[in-house]
């Protein structure tokens, strides 16, 4: 593929003059990036302040769940890079998409890559478990149950898991496609490449 192909496939409309460095692509609009760093914001406040200060651990549930709703539906109808169809792919390409990464040689996305969309479905279903076993504890039904107290923990604690992974992962990828991607996440802009 010529640089002037890759360059518009990457979003851009022509491939920098010769000597000048390529402006960036916006990938992540404000939407993904308010929601993804207030969804890191609320669960931190939420995981810390646990069984210890209700009065802010379940607001804060209640505004994971909201942003949760937001973005099931953004992924739906949003903007190309925040579709789930821009970035949900079958088990067997995620898989081998970890066996390039590790040999340094996986392809590069310019939305989210394989095992990034995986671990984003992931986390919506771990911490959306997490919420709703949290609203199941406030209701009379599930009120004092055991089972839905631990259950509800054990979710909060692999979600911190996965967040673990998942921050890792994204070292892992900036170092080895040469981006930084969590300057990415704030300003919503990748380098073509």
């Amino acid at each position: 593929m010529s640089a002037p192909d890759t360059y518009a496939r990457a979003g851009g409309t022509e491939p920098p003059a010769a000597g000048q460095k390529a402006a960036g692509v916006r990938v992540w609009d404000p939407l993904v990036r308010i929601f993804h760093w207030s969804l890191v914001v609320l669960f931190a406040v939420a995981w810390l302040t646990g069984d210890e200060v209700q009065k802010v651990h379940e607001p804060a549930g209640y505004a994971i769940a909201g942003l949760l709703t937001f973005r099931i539906l953004w992924g739906l109808v949003g903007t190309r890079h925040a579709r789930f169809t821009d970035f949900v792919h079958r088990p067997s390409t995620v898989i081998a998409y970890l066996r390039d990464a590790l040999k340094f040689r996986a392809k590069r996305y310019l939305g989210h890559n394989p095992a990034g969309g995986a671990m984003v479905l992931t986390l919506i279903a771990v911490i959306g478990g997490t919420a709703l076993t949290g609203y199941m504890m406030t209701t009379d039904a599930y009120w004092g149950v055991e089972w839905v107290e631990e259950l509800h923990e054990l979710l909060a604690n692999l979600a911190i898991a996965l967040v673990g992974l998942h921050v890792l992962g994204v070292v892992f990828a900036s170092i080895e496609h040469g981006e930084n991607l969590v300057r990415a996440m704030v300003t919503g802009i990748k380098d073509p490449q």
